[in-house]
């Protein structure tokens, strides 16, 4: 299984700006993403046509099950 955050944080100018991270753990809680997302505002260290992330919108982790077929 795989599991992928997917992020979205709302900008200065009104805009949205959407993050995923791919490989993440199965267990994460939370806090760890309030935290992960919170210093991702804090650091500014994204920027978007619309402006600076500026407070955190919506986050969800996604299971996806791959499933590798053998080439013969």
């Amino acid at each position: 299984m795989e599991y992928i955050l997917a992020m979205t944080f709302a900008t200065e100018r009104g805009g949205k700006s959407n993050f995923s991270v791919s490989g993440v753990k199965p267990d994460l809680t939370p806090a760890q993403v309030n935290t992960l997302m919170d210093t991702i505002i804090s650091k500014n260290i994204f920027s978007s046509p619309t402006g600076a992330l500026v407070t955190k919108t919506t986050a969800s982790v996604t299971q996806k099950e791959v499933t590798k077929i053998e080439m013969v």
